[in-house]
């Protein structure tokens, strides 16, 4: 029974996808869809997970809410603290987020040195991502998702993730322990478009289904 949910459900999942691509009439529906994503509680707090240069932390804090801010590229991170510097309530973190602790190497995409900037948005600790370099990359601190959402007290009414293919350990490090059920919505941008992603990302989808997970939204982007 659950095979044919998740089957239903996957290709309803990828109808929507090939829906929020289409010229002109895709952007709309996608707005229509997530219009109300950022829209927060008074005495929330959101994080923003992969905030790059901070075009949603900064739709997300315009709501008056605390932002926790994780982005682990250095070129990223600095012009995330420029955007952000006359923001209130943000907190920025220059760290990647995984379902441990340590530090690890953040790989840049093989276009990087044509403009850091631009191709930082493909920054990942996964060296197997297609485009990757392995000669070129910085040294970050990792953090466990878990830490992050045993350390905040107030209602988590957003977690916002686009980690670069880390989002299924960090979806089932959540799950495993629970933690989902702190946050109100959990919205992913999914990357299991890349080969080495696709059979991972499919069990966590079917993970949520078996689950009864109504809060996680893997199809955010």
């Amino acid at each position: 029974m659950v095979n044919l949910e998740y089957l239903i459900k996957s290709n309803w999942d990828k109808l929507q996808r090939w829906a929020f691509d289409l010229p002109k009439i895709g952007q709309r529906l996608r707005f229509l869809k997530y219009r109300n994503v950022f829209n927060l509680y008074d005495g929330e707090v959101a994080i923003d997970l992969g905030a790059n240069i901070g075009k949603v932390t900064n739709r997300i804090a315009k709501a008056g809410v605390k932002v926790y801010a994780y982005e682990p590229d250095p070129n990223a991170f600095a012009e995330l603290s420029k955007n952000m510097s006359n923001r209130n309530g943000v907190f920025l973190i220059n760290k990647a987020v995984s379902d441990h602790n340590s530090r690890a190497k953040i790989y840049f995409d093989k276009r990087h040195n044509e403009d850091p900037l631009m191709w930082s948005i493909r920054s990942s600790l996964l060296i197997d991502k297609p485009f990757m370099s392995k000669d070129h990359f910085a040294e970050v601190e990792v953090v466990d998702i878990a830490d992050i959402l045993n350390s905040i007290k107030e209602p988590i009414g957003l977690v916002k993730m686009d980690i670069e293919g880390e989002e299924v350990k960090v979806l089932n490090r959540m799950i495993d322990l629970g933690l989902d059920k702190k946050v109100r919505k959990i919205v992913v941008e999914t990357h299991e478009r890349f080969p080495t992603l696709t059979e991972s990302t499919k069990q966590l989808r079917l993970r949520i289904l078996r689950e009864g997970i109504k809060n996680i939204d893997l199809d955010w982007a």
